[in-house]
């Protein structure tokens, strides 16, 4: 377990289990938290990479919870890493993105907190077909970098205020992210980040990223505290 005593945060290891499965995460709630973001990452990035944690905490500190989310175990990662194809499992990795969010609803500390979702590469089209499948506990989505048009059938069904984040030089995503936007009948906003590529590792790039997602899970999650209302602004709409 590790303490932050600037914004009162504490973040801790948690496994979740499914079947035969034990999915790891870390879990980070600021006090009086009343929103939670939960990462679901494509395979090679997992919950100690370090663009998702300079994401997780600036989210954090705008007062929002996080769970930085394994998808895949580790055996799992080593046979997709020759195989490739259980990063674009993309039912079962909503299916355990489900089971996470069950698993928070259960919980003493997070059962109140409203859930988004930030979804990577994959991940962002299990995130999506996640949403569909649990209208009633997922109040947004950002995808950072996805891959949503392969959420397929579900585009249309999702509810949930659903933020596409791309880089401006990722031109094949970019054309996906827009096939995926004709579909979705829920509000929804394509942000394209201006010379930033897939991983955004321009300078700046994943600070942007890290604003516009807060800036829109502070409007569609409550918030925690006054100090984060500065990020509560309306997105605007393009």
């Amino acid at each position: 377990m590790i303490t932050s005593e600037a914004n009162s945060r504490t973040e801790c290891a948690i496994l979740i289990g499914m079947g035969h499965v034990g999915l790891e995460g870390n879990l980070s709630v600021p006090e009086d938290s009343s929103g939670l973001v939960v990462f679901a990452q494509g395979s090679g990035s997992g919950r100690n990479t370090p663009r998702n944690r300079f994401v997780a905490e600036a989210l954090g500190e705008a007062g929002l919870g996080t769970l930085l989310l394994d998808l895949l175990t580790t055996g799992e990662e080593l046979i997709d890493f020759d195989t490739g194809h259980l990063r674009f499992d993309i039912d079962l990795l909503a299916e355990r993105l489900i089971a996470a969010t069950d698993w928070l609803a259960a919980q003493p500390s997070t059962r109140d907190l409203r859930i988004g979702y930030l979804g990577a590469s994959t991940g962002a089209a299990a995130a999506l077909v996640a949403a569909a499948r649990r209208p009633d506990m997922v109040a947004a989505v950002v995808s950072r970098g996805g891959r949503p048009h392969l959420a397929g059938a579900a585009l249309p069904r999702v509810q949930a205020p659903t933020l596409l984040i791309v880089g401006g030089d990722d031109l094949s995503v970019i054309d996906s992210n827009r096939q995926a936007m004709a579909q979705l009948r829920c509000r929804r906003k394509l942000e394209i980040i201006p010379g930033a590529s897939h991983l955004f590792e321009e300078p700046g790039a994943l600070a942007r990223v890290a604003e516009l997602a807060g800036a829109w899970f502070a409007h569609h999650l409550p918030l925690a505290s006054p100090s984060s209302r500065a990020v509560a602004k309306e997105p605007v709409l393009g």
